[in-house]
């Protein structure tokens, strides 16, 4: 019985996250393993996605708020190659100050299980599994949800482990 609890307290998708190779807007290789050991909150989204633009400044404010605490927020561009030099003006503009890579893709979207649009937000648990996702623009309440039951050791009920937002 005590098995069957704990299983059915934990989210029914939680898979370990992929791994694939970004790039910061200076240009060094990032990959999101070397964030295990934290809760970490990946958003994808493009320069040219007006949700997206509405739901980064959203993002920032969350960070800020979980500042000193095991959480870390990162922002993946899916814009292509020949767009990336726009990424730090629109992250200005909006007043967004949070680690920013590019390199995402509509492949990746899909392998988080995010479907093929942006923006798309998976949280992961410290040891980089897949816990919570959300399809389309994230409300405040989806991610703190997924955060701060994972803070909390899991002790309250878990997060939705898919929200659709479109």
């Amino acid at each position: 019985m005590l098995l069957f609890c704990s299983i059915a307290s934990a989210p029914l998708l939680a898979k370990r996250a992929p791994d694939p190779s970004f790039k910061t807007l200076d240009g060094q290789t990032r990959k999101l393993s070397a964030l295990r050991g934290q809760v970490t909150v990946v958003n994808f989204w493009a320069t040219w996605c007006g949700p997206c633009q509405e739901e980064l400044p959203r993002l920032s404010r969350m960070a800020a708020d979980y500042e000193g605490k095991p959480v870390r927020f990162v922002t993946i561009s899916i814009d292509e190659a020949k767009d990336r030099a726009k990424i730090p003006a629109v992250l200005v503009r909006l007043h967004v100050r949070l680690e920013s890579w590019a390199g995402g893709n509509t492949d990746v979207l899909d392998d988080f299980g995010l479907g093929n649009i942006v923006p798309g937000t998976a949280i992961l648990d410290e040891q980089g599994e897949i816990v919570a996702r959300v399809m389309g623009e994230a409300r405040e309440e989806d991610v703190r949800r997924a955060v701060d039951w994972l803070l909390s050791g899991k002790t309250a009920p878990p997060p939705p482990a898919l929200v659709k937002r479109y």
